[in-house]
């Protein structure tokens, strides 16, 4: 590490402490040339996720986006923005977890799908029509089908939580 003052080249670590998150080490730097102490931060280089659209453009991962999506297919209905948070947490984590450093536009999709199936059938009806863009109402049908055949126990109008 380079001196502020001289730019010597030449220090030592006089004291190192982790930050109470762990994400980031703060050191507190000596020069041996001019004896100036000065204080370094060494934290993990992340590479931002990008998101690889239809188009074939690359653009940056935002969880705020797919909560906005999340949000609109939950409007109207008892859905808590605790809830969607959490959601969309998990989508942002299993795309970090899956894929290094750009993931597919429709597999954050399909994410996000899975979750609102979890949540409200309802919202997950709503978001898989905008997504999957249906042709006719035989693709939507085709959709609703799984959901009408559930399991007896389950409320074919709402969903987990209703």
């Amino acid at each position: 590490m380079r001196c502020p003052r001289c730019k010597q080249d030449n220090d030592r670590v006089v004291d190192s402490r982790a930050s109470s998150d762990g994400g980031v080490i703060r050191r507190r730097r000596e020069c041996l040339a001019c004896f100036l102490r000065y204080t370094t931060y060494e934290r993990i280089e992340e590479t931002p996720l990008r998101v690889i659209k239809k188009s074939g453009e690359r653009v940056r991962f935002e969880r705020e986006r797919v909560l906005a999506g999340m949000i609109r297919a939950c409007e109207k209905l008892p859905v808590s923005i605790e809830q969607l948070e959490a959601a969309a947490a998990n989508v942002e984590a299993r795309c970090q977890e899956e894929y290094d450093r750009e993931v597919p536009s429709s597999v954050i999709g399909g994410l996000v799908m899975e979750e609102l199936r979890k949540i409200h059938h309802v919202a997950y009806v709503r978001f898989a029509s905008v997504y999957r863009e249906f042709k006719d109402v035989s693709q939507f049908l085709d959709e609703l089908r799984p959901i009408l055949e559930a399991k007896p126990g389950h409320d074919s109008k709402g969903g987990a939580g209703s």
